[in-house]
């Protein structure tokens, strides 16, 4: 049975404590602050979404990443293998306080979140929907959310596909990085796009 984490618990990782809750699917969520200071979600999301230390939420399948992007490597940090692990990268590189893209020398952040975890298949998903959206209902009565998602790897992105179908969204496959290209990330097209799929 696959595992999952949510790592963070700010606005997106919150949301997404909130979808795992609703859809009945057990998840693990830590941060960098101990489970202790997890207990206003585990109060209301606990059946479901277990607070635990980070090194231990680190152990699960598949990792969505729910920090800023800066604090990616602090994350990476913590082991030096990631072999069979699927990373998803829910972070957005924002330039604050522009708030606008930031300038990583025409790569996707992705590509770089992705050198950080060696061994592991990193899936980019979550990211395009501010944590309002994504934490409300996604099924509508004219279909449901849609979230995109891309990746290098087509069993990690079938995977993750799978779970955001579970969470009661309309998975939207854009394929490889390379033929996505920055259409998801940041100040691009997809970003904050609120679709629904009949």
């Amino acid at each position: 049975m696959t595992t999952y984490a949510i790592i963070g618990s700010g606005a997106i990782g919150s949301a997404l404590a909130e979808r795992f809750h609703a859809a009945g699917v057990y998840a693990v969520i830590a941060n960098t602050r101990g489970p202790a200071s997890l207990q206003s979600i585990t109060e209301k999301f606990g059946t479901k979404v277990e607070a635990v230390e980070l090194d231990q939420a680190l152990q699960s399948d598949v990792l969505i990443l729910a920090v800023p992007y800066d604090a990616v490597p602090d994350v990476a940090r913590r082991k030096t293998a990631w072999d069979g692990r699927t990373i998803v990268d829910a972070t957005n590189a924002i330039d604050f306080p522009a708030f606008k893209p930031r300038d990583l020398g025409g790569r996707l952040s992705s590509e770089i979140v992705a050198e950080l975890f060696p061994g592991a298949q990193l899936v980019k998903a979550f990211n395009t929907l501010p944590a309002a959206v994504l934490a409300a209902d996604p099924e509508k009565t004219s279909g449901k959310r849609v979230l995109f998602l891309s990746g290098n790897y087509p069993e990690a992105s079938k995977k993750v596909a799978d779970l955001i179908a579970r969470l009661g969204f309309a998975p939207s496959d854009l394929g490889s990085f390379k033929a996505s290209g920055s259409l998801q990330h940041f100040g691009q097209p997809l970003v904050a796009l609120n679709l629904l799929k009949d």
